[in-house]
């Protein structure tokens, strides 16, 4: 009798992804590319499959971000906050559909409440999905103004028990400089929590680092542009940068 063939080995068994709503663009200016929705689902399914559990943290800059519009247009920070939190909202409905369409259960799990679209946010319903094979989807951040995505994904992470953050981003990795303005910015392969903090680097915002500093909570940047990327960090390949 023939033997199974042996499930491939993963690294990380959990893992929070952080996705950016400047991803969700795909190659628009605005808005959500469902090219890249579709993208990303197959990506998921493709860990999913591999028995890694997979909960998601999404922002709205695609949509709408509010620290820019509370300057820009003169709303009050904790108004456009809220806003910015909503837009949140558009893009996990449209992951959640996008998951579903290619048969990965899923759970849009909202701080703010609002029932006929998505789940109040309570941590041990999370947990179970989480361990019924279901992909959890976060959205309206905290579900308090002046707190990021970034901030989010953090603690979400931490009450999950991920073992890594994945942050998605359009670059491989972080740099010392932004690479498009300067064509000798250094990517770093690995860094240390108190580097970032030291050196400003934009990996996420210093509230969400300090959180997983505190937390021994890893972060991996990379490049969610290239298809298959996200399969190769949970099988431990070299990926982009590694803050821990």
């Amino acid at each position: 009798m023939r033997s199974a063939l042996p499930k491939t080995k993963t690294v990380y068994k959990r893992i929070l992804l952080k996705l950016s709503g400047e991803a969700m663009m795909g190659s628009q200016e605005h808005g959500i590319d469902a090219e890249m929705c579709a993208s990303m689902a197959g990506q998921i399914k493709e860990i999913c499959a591999l028995g890694v559990s997979v909960a998601l943290v999404v922002g709205g800059g695609n949509i709408f971000r509010g620290q820019v519009a509370s300057k820009r247009f003169g709303l009050d920070r904790s108004v456009a906050d809220y806003m910015g939190m909503l837009a949140t909202v558009l893009n996990g409905l449209a992951l959640q559909n996008a998951l579903e369409k290619v048969g990965v259960p899923t759970r849009v799990m909202s701080a703010i409440a609002m029932q006929s679209v998505a789940e109040p946010y309570i941590r041990r319903r999370a947990l179970r999905h989480l361990e019924k094979g279901r992909v959890v989807i976060f959205v309206a951040g905290t579900g308090n103004p002046y707190f990021t995505t970034d901030t989010a994904a953090a603690l979400r992470a931490a009450e999950m028990d991920a073992d890594v953050i994945m942050k998605a981003t359009k670059v491989d990795g972080v740099y010392s400089a932004d690479p498009k303005k300067n064509p000798d910015a250094k990517r770093f392969s690995s860094l240390k929590f108190i580097e970032v903090l030291k050196k400003n680097l934009k990996v996420m915002d210093a509230t969400a680092i300090s959180m997983c500093m505190d937390n021994n909570l890893p972060i991996i940047v990379f490049d969610l542009t290239k298809t298959g990327n996200i399969k190769k960090v949970v099988l431990g390949e070299n990926i982009g940068t590694i803050v821990k």
